[in-house]
């Protein structure tokens, strides 16, 4: 009898945190064609867009008619990013199932990122929960700069851990630790993933991880060994914050993938399926992608004599 492979929830942040960084923008019948042919591969969820100020990020302004002609795929939720009250509510307009609201640690970061401090982001947020609350949308909660910010330097896990319960006061049940530029390393991750587990067992803590300096896998194992099961990534690695120094792309989903099938572990996503796109993704933003296992084959692919 075959034992049962532990899950590993996957959320696909391509089309937001990937392309939002890019200088080309990409055409809306190109993000529509590409969501809808990654809804085939089977992901937990799939981060459409974000609805915020289109001159702030005009890679993303036409995330209302994205949402509106993409086909949704039955299991998987379709989130959107927001930061204020007017994009939820015109995120809840698009439909979207997911809201996801996104505060930094770093007070600089949130100025930088969201243009107030973090009081008043989250503000903000219980502004979001009643515009919801009587919806089908459900909240999840990001923190972004939770292992160093290249602004104010190291940041305290207690300063974390204290908006991990912000977001808990306010209903939101679904929390993602993010290591925005990449500062993080394997045991910095396990502890503050171990200490946000043990304070909240009712969050589901995720993490969102860059690979800015070569940590990004190291650090999913080291996560995987405290106890998290959901993980964002990115097709070709593509991906960065506009607002934070030295910020490049998110890790890489066909590696995470591929490291994750040889741990033993099941994703839902097909990983030959999933290179098979990499091509219209690189002829979308017009340059060659990140990652290894795009570029030199999965391990159980023999070469042909």
């Amino acid at each position: 009898m075959t034992a049962t492979r532990k899950r590993i929830e996957l959320t696909e942040v391509v089309m937001r945190d990937g392309l939002q960084i890019e200088p080309a923008i990409v055409p809306t019948d190109t993000k529509v064609a590409l969501i809808d042919q990654l809804s085939e591969q089977g992901y937990a969820r799939i981060e459409v867009s974000s609805f915020v100020s289109a001159s702030a990020v005009p890679a993303l302004a036409d995330a209302a008619e994205v949402f509106a002609r993409i086909r949704r795929r039955p299991g998987t939720v379709y989130s959107a990013l927001v930061m204020t009250p007017r994009g939820a509510a015109r995120a809840l307009a698009a439909q979207a199932d997911e809201l996801s609201l996104v505060v930094s640690a770093s007070e600089a970061h949130n100025r930088a990122n969201a243009g107030r401090d973090i009081d008043t982001s989250f503000d903000g947020f219980a502004e979001i929960a009643l515009l919801a609350r009587d919806t089908p949308a459900t909240l999840c909660g990001a923190i972004a700069m939770s292992f160093g910010c290249p602004l104010e330097g190291d940041i305290p896990f207690e300063r974390v851990l204290g908006l991990v319960g912000r977001y808990a006061n306010l209903g939101v049940r679904s929390v993602s630790l993010a290591d925005t530029t990449g500062m993080g390393y394997p045991t910095q991750i396990a502890a503050l993933c171990e200490a946000a587990l043990r304070r909240f067992p009712d969050v589901r803590i995720g993490l969102h991880l860059h690979d800015t300096r070569g940590l990004g896998l190291a650090n999913v194992h080291a996560a995987l060994g405290v106890g998290i099961e959901r993980f964002d990534a990115s097709l070709g690695g593509l991906g960065g914050c506009p607002f934070a120094p030295g910020a490049s792309g998110n890790i890489c989903t066909e590696d995470l993938v591929h490291m994750l099938e040889l741990m033993g572990y099941d994703t839902g996503v097909d990983l030959d399926t999933l290179i098979a796109l990499r091509p219209a993704l690189e002829n979308a933003v017009g340059h060659a992608l990140h990652g290894h296992v795009g570029r030199a084959g999965p391990c159980h692919r023999l070469a042909r004599a």
